[in-house]
């Protein structure tokens, strides 16, 4: 599928839709330098590899939002193509998941998979830079404990990953699911970052804070706190 741009500032966002899943792997680069992020590689590593090379970036990190197969499946082999770059996050609560993607893999019928642990583990508080963009980290557990979602202030852009979808929210019907702790970091976390916040999530399209604290079903009644 092809890549489809995004501007934001001299920030720009593609998306390559992979696996079964229909996950969204995101390359955000900077125009200027060329330098590139790859967020939540889940599978088909030729395709994230080609469009990385049709976009010409240089690619120096690999980010996990969570370490459930459709966002972290591809990121060992990745980083393996790329030569050896790290790969950040999520937070280490996900360490559960990443050493069971081999497994995940093989109860989906996956072939090829490998566990990952992670360069640098991520944690509230931290940020990550790229070409003079920053983006910070923000925990937010409920679809998996150690979930994490990158914002960029200054572009005012957001990845989500599984947390809020347009017109939706992450699963939380697996055994360490939460939905009380889902809705709280999007009541708590997300909403107070502003309605002009446009975001990139793990399937689907994109959307803003404010279109979902309108027309989100799972948002009615949801008070940002103060």
């Amino acid at each position: 599928m092809a890549v489809k741009p995004e501007e934001k500032s001299r920030l720009r966002a593609g998306i390559v839709t992979v696996t079964p899943f229909q996950q969204n792997c995101s390359i955000l680069w900077d125009e200027q330098t060329k330098r590139a992020l790859v967020i939540d590689p889940g599978g088909e590593v030729p395709r994230i590899a080609d469009a990385i090379l049709r976009l010409g970036v240089t690619v120096e990190r690999i980010l996990l939002t969570h370490g459930h197969i459709d966002h972290a499946g591809g990121a060992a082999e990745l980083a393996e193509v790329l030569g050896s770059v790290p790969i950040d996050g999520p937070d280490q609560r996900d360490r559960f998941l990443l050493d069971g993607l081999t497994a995940q893999a093989s109860s989906f019928g996956f072939a090829g998979v490998r566990n990952v642990t992670p360069t640098r583990w991520l944690c509230e508080g931290d940020h990550v830079s790229l070409a003079g963009h920053r983006f910070d980290v923000l925990h937010c557990p409920g679809h998996t404990p150690g979930h994490i979602v990158f914002v960029n202030q200054a572009a005012r852009f957001a990845v989500l990953g599984d947390v809020l979808f347009r017109g939706s929210v992450g699963r939380t019907d697996f055994p360490y699911g939460d939905h009380d702790a889902l809705i709280g970091a999007i009541r708590d976390k997300l909403l107070p970052l502003g309605d002009d916040i446009a975001f990139l999530c793990g399937h689907g399209p994109g959307s803003t804070i404010g279109a979902e604290r309108r027309d989100n079903p799972f948002l009615r009644n949801l008070e940002a706190s103060p």
